[in-house]
């Protein structure tokens, strides 16, 4: 597997990592994902998608917090990578996190795993 850092972007309250997996980038969100710190992760989403990645892994193991913005980002992103052919998987969901996409009916339109390993297995996103 080839396993390359693409970049990180990073404010006093979310860390954004982005590494690339074979065809997938890998974007670890780490911290709280609201209105203040969204940007940190639409701007790396974009690039990834510009840079020519037709699948995201949002790997929100390490997501504390998400609000409507931050939820409005990973749609956003999701709408732009299946436009291109692609598509936005999310694994390892805390139940904070996984409380915001149940309550608003978000959960029906990713691909959600629990393990890496499992989304990266599946093409289908």
């Amino acid at each position: 597997m080839d396993r390359g850092t693409v970049g990180s972007a990073q404010s006093g309250r979310l860390l954004v990592e982005v590494r690339e997996e074979g065809p997938s980038a890998v974007v670890t969100p780490a911290g709280e994902l609201d209105h203040h710190t969204a940007d940190l992760l639409r701007e790396p989403l974009e690039d990834c998608l510009a840079g020519g990645f037709k699948r995201l892994v949002i790997d929100c193991s390490r997501l504390e917090f998400c609000d409507s913005t931050g939820l409005n980002v990973l749609l956003g992103a999701r709408l732009k990578a299946e436009a291109g052919g692609g598509g936005v998987a999310l694994v390892g969901m805390q139940p904070v996190v996984a409380r915001v996409f149940e309550i608003t009916g978000a959960d029906a339109v990713f691909a959600v795993h629990d393990t890496l390993e499992a989304a990266l297995a599946d093409d289908s996103a």
